[in-house]
């Protein structure tokens, strides 16, 4: 249904800047989130963030990725954006698998966390389809934590 694609500096820097000729997306690609998902790439590189390429078409309906390498309590936060025509399809649901999978094989990944805006209902039924659990609300969020399932700790 969809793979990930790791998004190099350059990459980042391109779609960043406005050039989107590097890259084969659906309309409403980028979306407002995609460049502060991008921003961290573009300016000091790293990996752990990724285009959420749909398989059938060979064109980008997302992004997704993890805010950095697990903190000193072993958490590491992910986020997942799709562009608005390419929701209620699945994609989110496979492209959080996919990043899950990668995530939790990472060293030292002990927990996955999310957040969400309180009325994103699909978004949270979407992480409570993969298991993760509400963890509270900071304002107009919501936290969701699951456990590594790869690693076993």
């Amino acid at each position: 249904m969809v793979r990930l694609v790791p998004v190099s500096q350059d990459l980042a820097r391109a779609v960043f800047s406005g050039d989107l000729s590097v890259v084969d997306a659906v309309p409403g690609w980028p979306h407002a989130d995609t460049f502060d998902a991008l921003r961290p790439v573009a300016i000091s590189g790293g990996e752990g963030t990724f285009l959420v390429v749909e398989e059938e078409s060979g064109r980008v309906v997302g992004e997704c990725g993890w805010f950095g390498p697990p903190d000193d309590a072993g958490e590491a936060e992910i986020g997942y954006g799709l562009a608005a025509p390419s929701r209620g399809r699945g994609h989110g649901t496979a492209a959080v698998a996919a990043l899950l999978d990668w995530v939790e094989r990472q060293p030292g990944v002990r927990r996955v966390t999310a957040r969400v805006d309180v009325g994103n209902e699909p978004s949270h039924r979407l992480l409570a389809r993969h298991g993760f659990e509400r963890d509270g609300t900071d304002g107009d969020q919501v936290r969701w934590v699951r456990d590594n399932r790869t690693n076993g700790t």
